[in-house]
């Protein structure tokens, strides 16, 4: 079974044209062609916390079907965090992801069924302070731990940590897991930030993963979207 991972923080929908376009972000998606995506900053922050990106549109443009996560309802989300789902891909299960928090940030899961196997998606945006990051991570790990079923899973998100190796990645040493580093995607324009990450369980094998830089994604949002092409083995 091979899958496409993709994480992408979105800005809002607005992009260095400091014009708000979802269909430019829709087109990204389309250009990216993942099973399974990872959104940030996809509802505005104050009041109504309305979605950038509108249900139908989504619904006319792409064969991606959002989780049903929104907890206010004009938002996609949680805290602004998504999971998009490729059409027939089975939802067994959703949930917030507790985070410890002083700004507004979340994490998100989603239990999906592909080709007969239970596999775990978490979306994730992190805080801008260190430490608080290292407790947020530790939270997500420990949300993993307490679910009912042990399964392949990967976490994606903006995780707005600046060193490579060290920081919250941290959290992820010895736990057997795999923190990839697609690549530079921030700031959009010209990135030197490895802020996107995607980190896998064991199961996993790993394809390859790459920034998707296009004409749209380099102005579409302040980040650059990342995915992982992920397989697993037959049981």
């Amino acid at each position: 079974m091979q899958i496409t991972f993709a994480s992408y923080n979105i800005h809002k929908a607005v992009g260095l044209d400091r014009r708000r376009d979802h269909e430019r972000i829709l087109r990204v998606l389309l250009e990216i062609d993942a099973d399974v995506v990872a959104l940030q900053e996809v509802d505005r922050r104050f009041g109504r916390r309305m979605a950038v990106l509108p249900l139908d549109a989504i619904h006319a443009a792409t064969d991606y079907v959002p989780v049903p996560l929104s907890m206010k309802p004009d938002s996609l989300g949680w805290h602004g965090n998504a999971l998009l789902v490729r059409k027939g891909i089975d939802l067994v299960e959703a949930a917030p992801v507790p985070l410890p928090v002083v700004e507004p940030r979340g994490a998100i899961r989603a239990d999906l069924l592909l080709e007969g196997r239970r596999v775990r998606a978490i979306g994730m945006h992190l805080d801008l302070s260190g430490l608080r990051r290292r407790h947020q991570v530790r939270s997500v790990l420990d949300h993993c731990a307490d679910c009912d079923h042990h399964v392949p899973t990967v976490l994606m998100g903006d995780l707005n940590e600046w060193s490579q190796r060290g920081g919250c990645l941290r959290e992820f040493d010895g736990e057997a897991w795999r923190v990839l580093s697609p690549g530079r995607s921030f700031p959009s324009r010209r990135p030197i930030a490895r802020l996107d990450r995607i980190i896998v369980s064991p199961e996993w094998q790993v394809l390859g993963t790459n920034v998707h830089h296009s004409p749209l994604s380099a102005t579409g949002s302040d980040h650059l979207p990342v995915f992982a092409t992920l397989s697993l083995p037959k049981k």
